[in-house]
């Protein structure tokens, strides 16, 4: 029997105090700057309620040229949908997805009933974040996300993220050492720290939530789609009522596009 109540707590003073930033820690656009901003970035995320072990992590977290080079260059932005489905191998995804869902039946019925998303969308996802589970990601979180944080580029919309990061440390889901994707995604759908913080659930009922076990991964995805708007039983193609929910998941056209055509064709 599958188990979806318990939500990992969201700090109040997380988002009222991060929602427009004023940080006294100056963003930098190379490694120059980084360790006097891990100084005065410490300061506001203890008054964001960020303890002595996200602290200590912050402390030690260092400046990752790989996720800069990453920001840099990002390429589905760039890709027509033909050639983004080809790189994401979307017919394998969808031949997989078929499997896994008629294999996890009892999963995907539980989670369709609690939350109304069906499982091909939650697959399509699985598929492309990590390869359902085959690559979560080599680079350290809170040295990634922390970067982004620091960078000027987007330091707005990542700073929440980051102290999403050091909450979780805190809480003992990640540690300083937890490895995911190049922008500090986690997990088995690639949730960006702040998210998995707000939007994690325990949903094998073990007691804590872990986006590293599938199940707490699939239940969170789940969460995250209908806490951001999803109609249960509403279509989610383009023009649809769920495509704008999907669009919440990722920025690229093309991977909207791609989760709901993917989605279509494992659910049918």
């Amino acid at each position: 029997m599958m188990h979806f109540a318990k939500k990992l707590v969201l700090a109040g003073t997380f988002i009222g105090l991060f929602a427009t930033p004023t940080l006294a820690a100056q963003c930098g656009n190379d490694a120059g700057g980084f360790n006097a901003w891990k100084s005065a970035f410490a300061a506001e995320a203890k008054k964001a309620g960020v303890k002595q072990r996200g602290l200590d992590a912050l402390a030690s977290a260092q400046y990752a040229t790989g996720t800069i080079k990453a920001d840099r260059n990002q390429k589905s932005f760039k890709y027509t949908l033909d050639k983004f489905m080809k790189v994401r191998g979307s017919a394998t995804i969808i031949s997989q997805g078929r499997k896994r869902k008629a294999s996890n039946a009892g999963l995907f019925n539980a989670l369709e009933k609690q939350y109304g998303v069906p499982a091909g969308v939650l697959l399509a996802i699985h598929g492309m974040e990590t390869g359902f589970g085959g690559f979560m990601g080599s680079s350290k979180i809170v040295s990634a996300i922390t970067t982004l944080a620091y960078d000027c580029r987007r330091s707005d919309f990542f700073v929440p993220h980051a102290v999403g990061a050091l909450m979780l440390v805190d809480q003992g889901s990640i540690t300083s050492n937890t490895k995911g994707a190049k922008h500090g995604e986690l997990g088995h759908t690639q949730f960006l720290p702040g998210n998995a913080l707000r939007y994690g659930v325990d949903g094998n009922g073990d007691g804590r939530v872990d986006l590293y076990n599938q199940t707490d991964a699939m239940a969170s995805t789940a969460n995250f789609l209908r806490k951001k708007g999803w109609k249960p039983g509403q279509g989610y193609q383009e023009g649809q009522p769920n495509f704008k929910v999907i669009k919440q998941w990722n920025a690229a056209t093309v991977y909207q596009q791609a989760i709901a055509i993917m989605g279509a064709k494992i659910d049918g």
